[in-house]
């Protein structure tokens, strides 16, 4: 492979006067790698996307929107905050589905400096609470399913003013969409820091709480950079290697948004990168492997992005040899490692489009690495190169940088890891030391540079690409009075990578079924985290020599049991 070209792709576009040339900067005291060309913030970039005015921007069912007619929304719901006393620095939450109001919120926001707390549409009503009573946001846009679960805590709706979304008809005490609207205006003046915070996005709790992710303009902007570079540095690499000239005029992208926005995934990446290049977003009421194919044949759909499980289901559809995908040109997969065998099935079932991935995190907000087309081919097993605008180290408990080639715990340092987490100074101090991200995730780096995930050393379960902590879980089971004990660990899933189980020890004298258990978690947390697989165990659950459960070995006894598939 052309890794050598690889690595002077890199050189020549982040060296002295290349287009994402790396500069160090003092931010937020420590010194760190940045994109010396990077707009200030992220209000640069949606204004300048007025310029593609006739271009189509977004696509939900049957409606559509251009970007003039997007920057004319967008203005107003920025005119209409201010006008409600919404300034700089203060936050506005945003819970409901992929609709286009998401993204029109979410420009209007970031251009006047307020930043846009995404709550996890999945979140029952007690989520919920903390979600608004840890972020305080002055509004809440919401649609008809979040309002429901806001009822059960009536509480909570006068600490914000509220906003209906596509709400069926006039509810009280909630203002409608086509008020803001209507509001007109032009948009508001001011200056945004590039250090403030953009978003908000709420990460599970190891303690039992989600954490709010303080992602800054700054960082949002770099990882648009380090995107942008990752396309720009594997095509140059292949067209110095191949000789072949790529076209004159890059096609517009076309992409299908498949995960929630209020992930990095969704908005930070997909949305992101189409925005930027005056492209078009083509949004989803719920995954669905089928409407997928649909929408890709009627939009000539160019690039669709979601958790590796959604390329396998799209790739093995019964429709899918039928359907025209000839626009594709990109399959890519995020918030979970790609199976190699999934890396070869794209390259040979989808003759046009070619594999990739993005490794990274809610708290880099974003990407930390990066590989696609030949490069992914040829190391399917690999997330692939560190985008510039990180430093990486592998390090062992002590932190202390492991011999090259060896695996440690991935740390990573650089102008997109977040600020902290809002209201959790604890949480950031054992996250971040000296500037460096402790990712929680086990890794080599090879000769070329490429860094490979084998193992997690945080207590988490990788479902579908939703993180879910055990110990969120665990202190939820607890709850129930019945309880003596349990322990939460993730079930190997071929669909979603892993499923939640639990094995539980029943308090002397009580009873209860896995179906009473799952209703009692139901009522506190979101249906993605509840257990799956449940175990009740007649004898105490084993532990090592320092008390903690041998989850390991928990896992393989339990799970071994369970039919292949």
């Amino acid at each position: 492979m052309h890794y050598g070209e690889l690595q002077k792709a890199r050189q020549e576009l982040t060296g002295p006067g290349g287009a994402f040339e790396i500069v160090e900067a003092d931010v937020l005291g420590q010194r760190l790698r940045v994109f010396k060309n990077a707009p200030g913030s992220i209000r640069e970039v949606w204004l300048a996307t007025a310029a593609f005015a006739d271009r189509p921007y977004l696509i939900y069912e049957n409606e559509r929107l251009s970007y003039g007619d997007s920057h004319a929304q967008v203005t107003a719901i920025a005119a209409w905050l201010f006008a409600q006393g919404v300034k700089p620095g203060d936050r506005v939450a945003v819970a409901m589905r992929n609709y286009p109001e998401w993204m029109l919120i979410y420009w209007a926001c970031v251009s006047i400096g307020v930043a846009v707390v995404g709550m996890n549409a999945w979140w029952t009503a007690e989520e919920m609470a903390y979600g608004l009573e840890d972020s305080a946001p002055k509004v809440l846009f919401l649609d008809a399913e979040r309002l429901e679960r806001l009822r059960e805590r009536p509480e909570l709706a006068a600490r914000q003013k509220l906003v209906g979304v596509r709400m069926p008809s006039a509810v009280p005490g909630v203002t409608p969409w086509s008020d803001v609207i209507a509001h007109g205006g032009v948009m508001p003046e001011v200056t945004v820091d590039p250090d403030s915070d953009a978003c908000i996005f709420y990460t599970s709790g190891t303690t039992g709480f989600p954490k709010g992710a303080q992602l800054t303009h700054r960082g949002c902007v770099a990882n648009l950079m380090n995107m942008m570079y990752a396309g720009a540095s594997s095509a140059l690499a292949m067209q110095r290697a191949t000789g072949l000239e790529p076209p004159a005029t890059p096609p517009v992208p076309v992409t299908l948004i498949t995960t929630p926005l209020f992930h990095v995934t969704a908005n930070n990446c997909g949305a992101y990168a189409a925005t930027a290049a005056g492209g078009t977003l083509v949004l989803m009421y719920r995954w669905d492997a089928g409407e997928a194919l649909r929408l890709i044949e009627r939009e000539r759909v160019s690039g669709m992005s979601g958790v590796p499980v959604m390329a396998r289901e799209l790739i093995n559809h019964p429709d899918f040899a039928a359907t025209d995908t000839s626009s594709l040109l990109a399959l890519s997969g995020g918030g979970a490692q790609v199976p190699p065998d999934l890396v070869h099935k794209i390259e040979a079932r989808v003759t046009t489009a070619r594999p990739g991935t993005g490794y990274g995190m809610t708290e880099t907000c974003g990407i930390i690495t990066s590989i696609s087309g030949d490069f992914f081919v040829d190391k399917p097993d690999s997330a692939g190169p560190s985008m510039p605008n990180f430093e990486v180290k592998c390090v062992d408990d002590d932190g202390n940088i492991v011999p090259a080639g060896q695996v440690g715990e991935l740390w990573v340092k650089g102008s997109s890891v977040i600020k902290g987490y809002i209201n959790r100074p604890e949480a950031t101090a054992s996250s971040i030391t000296d500037g460096w991200l402790h990712t929680g995730d086990i890794a080599r780096i090879d000769e070329h540079g490429f860094i490979y995930i084998v193992d997690r050393k945080k207590d988490m379960v990788l479902r579908g690409g939703e993180n879910v902590y055990c110990a969120e879980v665990e202190a939820v089971i607890y709850r129930h009075s019945a309880v003596a004990e349990c322990c939460v660990f993730g079930v190997p899933d071929e669909r979603l990578g892993e499923e939640v189980g639990v094995a539980i020890v029943l308090k002397a004298g009580e009873s209860l079924t896995d179906a009473a258990l799952r209703e009692h978690c139901a009522a506190i947390m979101a249906k993605h985290k509840i257990p799956r697989y449940v175990w009740f165990q007649e004898e105490a659950l084993p532990r090592n020599a320092s008390g903690k459960f041998l989850k390991r070995e928990l896992r393989e006894r339990l799970s071994s049991d369970l039919p292949s598939g």
